[in-house]
């Protein structure tokens, strides 16, 4: 006798693309076009631009893993992106100053040294975080994600070794063998290649058991207890690995501007990383290159006419929130297959 009840395994996702496929692939497309005309036109400030755009996408993406698809709702991401810049930046200037770190560990500007460290760091720290904030909810959570946050700002904030308030300058963008990162071009397909991997892992994330796990968590965590899985460990590895894309991002983006400073570290830029997730669309896989462009657009534009330009972003974010629950991505592209 044959079964014919249907099961997950022979239910096979359509491959035709979609409203949804075409709009995800003119983003892309216009996110890597656009960069690489400017920059045949001889005009490196808009390509630099872009790079500021994707990178900020990117630690965008890593709150959203944490926020979007797990309902973690972390006002504390500033201090991952700002570690990762810190890495990044004291790791330059060990290499420059040609000192050790610690009075023994050298430093390097090899990226390929210091991502994986930036990376780790950054996971280290949500590790412990995560290990603390899991064990409250709602607004308990926010607050605790907050303080922590905080405690890392002030910290860098008076080390003066590495500048404190003043910040810590990176003479010398750190390099990658073969690639010439001096190049504005060269660095924004750095940038956009981690962009569309941390992307590329966020999907393939939520498309397994893990991911189905935490989608589980965040609608019922009782349901999932019960199903013999323990919701706790599930959010606090999705933390975990939130935290590192937003480091990696950080490291990066300190590479960019040639400095670290406290700012990086700030709650602003955790409210700033939250509102892109937003404005974008929260679980929304692209939603976050989205929100980051209407922020940075508004910024650059609305910014060179008016100092009071985040009244008009105060005024899209409302709109978004009362009539576009799914943010712009989910108004350009529809409802997402699983909704």
């Amino acid at each position: 006798m044959t079964d014919s009840t249907p099961t997950l395994s022979t239910r096979r996702p359509s491959r035709r693309l979609d409203r949804q496929g075409l709009v995800q692939l003119l983003l892309l497309a216009l996110l890597l076009v656009l960069p690489v005309a400017a920059d045949l036109a001889g005009h490196p400030y808009y390509v630099t631009l872009a790079s500021r755009l994707t990178l900020i996408a990117m630690a965008a993406v890593g709150l959203n893993l944490a926020l979007g698809y797990g309902g973690m709702i972390s006002f504390g991401h500033a201090a991952y992106f700002g570690l990762g810049g810190y890495v990044a930046g004291i790791g330059a200037f060990h290499a420059f100053d040609m000192t050790p770190f610690l009075g023994s560990l050298p430093g390097s500007d090899n990226l390929l040294v210091l991502w994986p460290i930036a990376m780790l760091a950054c996971g280290l720290l949500a590790l412990a975080i995560g290990a603390v904030s899991l064990r409250t909810s709602g607004v308990y959570f926010i607050m605790i994600t907050l303080a922590f946050a905080q405690m890392v700002y002030y910290f860098a904030n008076s080390w003066p070794t590495y500048g404190g308030q003043d910040g810590l300058p990176i003479y010398i963008r750190n390099r990658l063998p073969g690639l010439d990162t001096q190049d504005p071009l060269t660095f924004f397909l750095l940038c956009f290649a981690g962009l569309v991997i941390s992307m590329a892992l966020t999907s393939r994330l939520m498309g397994s058991r893990f991911g189905a796990a935490l989608t589980m968590a965040r609608l019922n965590d009782t349901r999932l207890a019960t199903a013999g899985i323990s919701p706790t460990p599930i959010r606090l590895v999705a933390f975990v690995i939130s935290a590192m894309i937003t480091g990696l991002a950080g490291a990066l983006y300190a590479d960019l501007n040639g400095f670290v400073s406290p700012s990086m570290l700030s709650w602003h830029l955790s409210g700033e990383l939250m509102v892109i997730v937003i404005l974008g669309g929260v679980g929304r896989l692209y939603g976050p290159l989205v929100g980051a462009a209407l922020y940075i657009g508004m910024e650059t534009l609305l910014g060179g006419l008016t100092e009071y330009w985040q009244l008009f972003l105060g005024l899209t974010l409302l709109g978004v929130v009362l009539f576009a629950r799914q943010g712009v991505m989910g108004w350009l592209a529809g409802r997402e297959p699983h909704a």
